[in-house]
């Protein structure tokens, strides 16, 4: 037998006064498409309770008490606001109509160099789930990016929950430590060590599980504000093994540096190992781990994309940029560059590692 849904009237409710009941209900059922669940006393009916899209109103005949707002989202809401969003209830309710689903909203780009410094430079704050985190791109280029440092310096099981992003592009590189994951459509959980990379395409559900002490992870996403949304309906693993799944035009990708492979960077007497994520991103994005391989700088040069980001994983190196004063960069500094921008490293120690993000995945990459 199907268990019945609970009653209206033992969920919780948006109590709203409504001095001019009648009016303020027939708005509701006649104009919203509630419908009535409960009305009391029956001679003289002063309370009402209300349910649909999701939400139960119980309205009171009384007229103290702020009207308050309701965000509702729905299919078509310029029909039900007859061209308008935003309705007035006659108790005095505002009722924003929003749709049911709204494309995620890439700011204008206002790119800039930004050098982020690991010690010295933006602090630790406490996020999600209890995570810590600091912030790499100041500014987040107009909030069109955002990279953060992020750690969990105690381990052991993280209090987190089947979540999703809605994201044009997000990433995850394990810098120290190792975490315990698991991802919709990706078979039981996995652990990321240092090194490990995966790609989470847009609104893939995933939850992590837990954490070695001293975690730490670099995460890069765009745009930088993004609604990370709870399903609690999804239990992870849920029992599917689907790599090739579409999840908007993206693919998971799970990169482990055991198994990878390194081969010439764009520039000579350099290495890198590819993440995966020009092919699972229909060149969106690119993603490398950069080593010298026998040079010790990148020669003056531009680029003509969107996004040129690095972090320094090990060793140290330093950054010129024209117009700018030389930057030596030690593990965990960062830097962004923009298109048409020319600048350089210098003095790369044999030990010098790179996390390179790009968007597009093939930047021109031209000397200067």
């Amino acid at each position: 037998m199907t268990k019945s849904p609970p009653h209206a009237t033992r969920l919780a409710q948006i109590v709203l006064p409504a001095a001019a009941l009648d009016e303020t209900l027939a708005f509701f059922t006649s104009r919203l498409g509630f419908r009535v669940a409960a009305i009391f006393p029956a001679d003289s009916p002063a309370t009402v309770v209300l349910a649909g899209h999701g939400l139960a109103i119980r309205l009171e005949r009384r007229g103290q008490g702020a009207p308050g707002v309701i965000r509702l989202p729905c299919a078509d809401p310029a029909a039900i606001g007859s061209g308008t969003t935003t309705l007035y209830a006659p108790n005095g309710t505002r009722i924003d109509l929003v749709p049911l689903e709204t494309p995620v909203a890439i700011p204008p780009l206002d790119a800039r160099v930004v050098v982020s410094r690991a010690e010295g430079g933006a602090e630790w704050g406490t996020g999600r789930a209890g995570m810590r985190y600091r912030d790499l791109i100041p500014g987040r280029l107009g909030g069109r990016f955002i990279a953060s440092h992020i750690a969990i310096p105690g381990g052991g099981p993280v209090p987190d929950y089947v979540h999703f992003h809605k994201v044009r592009f997000q990433m995850i590189y394990c810098r120290k430590g190792w975490v315990r994951v698991v991802y919709e459509d990706q078979g039981p959980p996995f652990v990321m060590n240092a090194g490990d990379c995966v790609l989470q395409p847009p609104e893939i559900r995933h939850r992590v599980l837990e954490s070695s002490p001293g975690l730490e992870v670099i995460e890069v996403g765009c745009p930088a504000l993004h609604e990370t949304l709870a399903d609690p309906d999804m239990t992870l693993p849920n029992g599917v093994v689907d790599p090739s799944r579409d999840f908007g035009g993206q693919r998971f990708v799970r990169h482990e540096v055991a198994k990878a492979t390194w081969r010439p960077w764009r520039w000579a007497g350099f290495d890198c190992r590819d993440i995966g994520m020009t092919a699972a991103t229909d060149g969106l994005a690119g993603v490398h781990v950069v080593r010298p391989a026998g040079a010790a700088e990148v020669p003056r040069w531009r680029h003509d994309g969107e996004f040129f980001f690095m972090v320094v994983l090990e060793g140290g190196t330093t950054l010129q940029v024209d117009g700018a004063a030389e930057s030596r960069l030690a593990p965990g500094d960062s830097f962004t560059v923009p298109a048409g921008t020319v600048h350089a490293l210098r003095d790369c120690t044999r030990d010098l590692e790179l996390l390179e993000v790009t968007l597009p995945a093939g930047i021109g990459a031209a000397r200067a």
